[in-house]
């Protein structure tokens, strides 16, 4: 009867090491996880614009650069106005 319960927890040991050393190595990559990986991880190949498409989207980013800029510009403006005294 006890040479059944020491069996028991035996095996429950051992099951409960195995799935320690498995959460244990989880956080560090193996060799073979890593050879895996570096294979199926291809990037994929880029995308070619067009001339005309690289200066559309570079227009598009002036527009957007100047907007900001003036409103930068606007609101200096503002602030400058209110700190100079009324005489």
């Amino acid at each position: 009867m006890n040479d059944q319960i020491l069996n028991a927890i035996d095996e429950e040991i051992a099951k409960l090491r195995q799935a320690r050393a498995i959460l244990a190595d989880s956080g560090r990559p193996s060799a073979g996880r890593t050879a895996a990986k570096a294979t199926a991880a291809k990037p994929a190949p880029r995308r070619k614009l067009s001339a005309k498409a690289r200066r559309a989207i570079a227009e598009a980013q002036r527009k957007r650069w100047a907007k900001v800029k003036s409103q930068k510009k606007a609101a200096a403006m503002a602030t400058s106005a209110k700190k100079e005294p009324a005489s």
